[in-house]
Formats: structure tokens, sequence, C-alpha cells
């Protein structure tokens, strides 16, 4: 056996209706009073935090929301809730939201943990450290933030620079999904999309895959594809949204260790240039990336093709991994999210800047199980055009 090393967070909590009982649970864990809550003005404006928020005072913490957090959040988002969190002298911090909540979560607290410098951290393991408490709740079932050791800032007007360090993985992760009912259609399919990418990359990996991450990302796949169109036709069906949130989760275990590929690098240029969603940017380019990827990562393919719900998985690998790629086309269409470039603003002028700036995300494509090149990038921005 190859040898590999898997890192996740040493605890994660699953019960549904957790947030309402949330001071209690950090208050079993901390003897501390000063609490830094991260989230966006949408979700706290909504009233969802408010039972979380009621219990925290109910158990003597002293909560200080920063609610300016934004997609895909700048640099000086970060910088501005870390000046926030060092005046109110916090002592744990909480990430409560999407997957920007709680990147900018984990920064804060190395931020406030430590004197580096926010420029210092991007790359890999470059996190001196220490940090203050972290705990993470999630409220979408897409990016898997709660259990991975990276952050996504935007780094300048169209660029995005990552931060990968064990210093960023929390100390407990919160799974509930009271907190992920009545999302709308559209934010379902994306986050939902996004995390099957981080499963199916995962899986695929040229490096670090490892047999932990390999039966983390099946599982990932098996729950979020039986559930994906049940909790966007349904945002109230308890069920599905459990398994999709605990399948998010699961897939970002398997992705913090065996790390995303082409697909990821194909969706950045989208979100810095055009403003999409990740989780959309992820969607658009996936079935291509596959396509592309097909004749290197056949077998394993074949092997995910397995785990999708219902019958008619052909025995024949070849056979089977053009059935996986099929069977994923027609999930990302049945959703009616967008499925073209066009549709969410990109002209066809614009597809070789993307494929030149894709270039620049050498972190993830040295992970993709085909070698790709320049030309290749904007043959399949050509394809999802």
């Amino acid at each position: 056996m190859t040898n590999f090393q898997f890192t996740t967070v040493p605890t994660l909590t699953v019960e549904f209706g957790a947030a309402r009982r949330l001071g209690g649970l950090l208050r079993e864990r901390y003897a501390a009073t000063r609490l830094c809550l991260v989230t966006d003005a949408f979700l706290h404006a909504s009233g969802l935090l408010a039972p979380a928020l009621a219990d925290l005072q109910a158990h003597g913490w002293q909560v200080t929301v920063i609610d300016d957090v934004v997609a895909d959040p700048p640099d000086h988002v970060v910088l501005k809730a870390a000046q926030r969190a060092r005046d109110c002298r916090a002592e744990v911090v909480l990430g409560l939201g999407g997957g920007s909540s709680m990147d900018v979560a984990k920064l804060l607290a190395v931020l406030c943990g430590s004197g580096q410098p926010l420029a210092d951290m991007y790359g890999i393991g470059k996190v001196q450290g220490p940090r203050l408490p972290l705990v993470l709740m999630p409220t979408t079932a897409g990016t898997g933030s709660e259990v991975t050791a990276i952050s996504i800032v935007t780094t300048g007007e169209t660029t995005k620079s990552g931060v990968v360090s064990p210093f960023l993985m929390a100390d407990l992760a919160i799974l509930d999904a009271e907190l992920t009912l009545g999302l709308p259609p559209a934010a379902t399919a994306a986050t939902g999309i996004d995390a099957m990418v981080h499963a199916i990359e995962a899986y695929t990996s040229a490096r670090l895959k490892n047999p932990i991450s390999d039966m983390l990302a099946r599982q990932a796949l098996a729950l979020l594809s039986a559930n994906q169109l049940r909790a966007c036709r349904d945002g109230g069906d308890r069920a599905a949204r459990e398994a999709m949130l605990l399948g998010a989760t699961l897939a970002g275990q398997a992705f913090s260790n065996a790390p995303v590929a082409a697909v990821h690098a194909l969706a950045y240029p989208l979100g810095g240039h055009f403003h999409v969603p990740h989780g959309l940017s992820n969607a658009l380019v996936l079935v291509h990336v596959l396509r592309f990827n097909r004749q290197a990562a056949l077998p394993l393919y074949a092997e995910l093709a397995a785990v999708l719900p219902g019958e008619g998985c052909p025995a024949e690998p070849a056979e089977a991994a053009d059935y996986f790629i099929e069977r994923m086309e027609t999930l990302v269409r049945e959703t009616g999210i967008p499925r073209t470039l066009r549709e969410v603003g990109v002209a066809e002028r614009d597809l070789p800047m993307l494929a030149a700036d894709a270039m620049l995300q050498q972190r993830l494509l040295v992970n993709n199980p085909r070698p790709l090149a320049e030309a290749d990038a904007l043959a399949i921005y050509q394809a999802a055009f």
C-alpha cells in the first residue's frame, strides 16, 4: 500500500436542531465568554440565527456578530473582520453560514491568534499559527469548508488565492440540517453539484488519493446523487436535507486530503471575472472536464458509476464510464440551473482570457488525472459555451 496521511476535524457533531442549543454545546467545551460569530448579512437579517443567538446568550456568551461577509470574500473584508474580532478581544471564533463565512472565520481565527500578515499565508503550508479556538457550522450543503484546511480569498479584481494549512482545520464542526431547510432550488442545486464535484475529483485525484478519501468520496456521491433532486423539488424534505448535508461534509473530508483538480481550476476564472457563484461555475464545466479526463480516469469513473442511484449501470468499464458521464449530465440538466457559459454573461471573445487564467491554477491542475494545457482549457470552455 502506498504511504498516506489523512487529516480531518477532531470532532464532528451531527444533530438536527443543534443550533437551538448552540450555547450549551459550546459551553460544554469552552470556559471562555467572548465569542465572535462570522456570518453574512442575509442570514443575520433573516432571523435564521435568532435561536442560536438566544441560546448563546442564555449560556453566558458575549457575542460579537460580524455579518459583512460576501461571496468570494476579498482580502479587505477578511482584514476588517479580523480587526473587529481583535477589538472585542474574541476568545472563540464561530463561522456560521456558507463557505465564504466559514473561510473568513478560519482566517480570522489565525489572524487573531498570531501576528502573521494575511499576505504571507497564501499558498500551501505557510500559516505559522497559533490561532483561536474555531467552530464551524454550515448552512448550505456544498463547500465542505467545515472540515477542510482551505480558505479561498479574492486577492485582486479577478483573481483568487488559497490558504492551505492544518491550522485552518476546525476544532469542532456541527451539522444541523434544520439550518438548510427552505434553501431555494437554485442554491440547493449549485451547492449540491459543488459537493459532488468534490467527491468526484477527490476520487480521481492524481495526487494524494488514498483508501480513506476514496471511501468517503463514494459514500458522499451516493448520498448526494440520490437526494439532490429531492432537495431541489422540496425545500422542506428533512431526510433529503440531512443526506445532502452529510454528503457534502464527507466530500469535504475526502477532497481535503485528496485535492480537487481541473473542474475547480476552470471554475475559478468564471467566479473571478463574471462573479458566477462557485457551485454554478463548477456545474458549467463539470461534464466537459469529465469527457476530457475520460481516457485517463476510465476505470475510476466506472467505479463511481456503480454508486449512483438506480439500475442499469453497465458491467463493462468503458460503457460504465460513459454511463457515469451521461448520468451526471442528466442530473445537472434536471436541476434547472444554467448549463452554458453564455447564460451567465460570458461572451465567446472571453474564452481565451478564461483559458489563460485557468492555467494560473497549477496548484489544482497538478491533481488532474490527465495533463491539461491552455489549448485544452480553451476547448473545454468552447464546449461549455
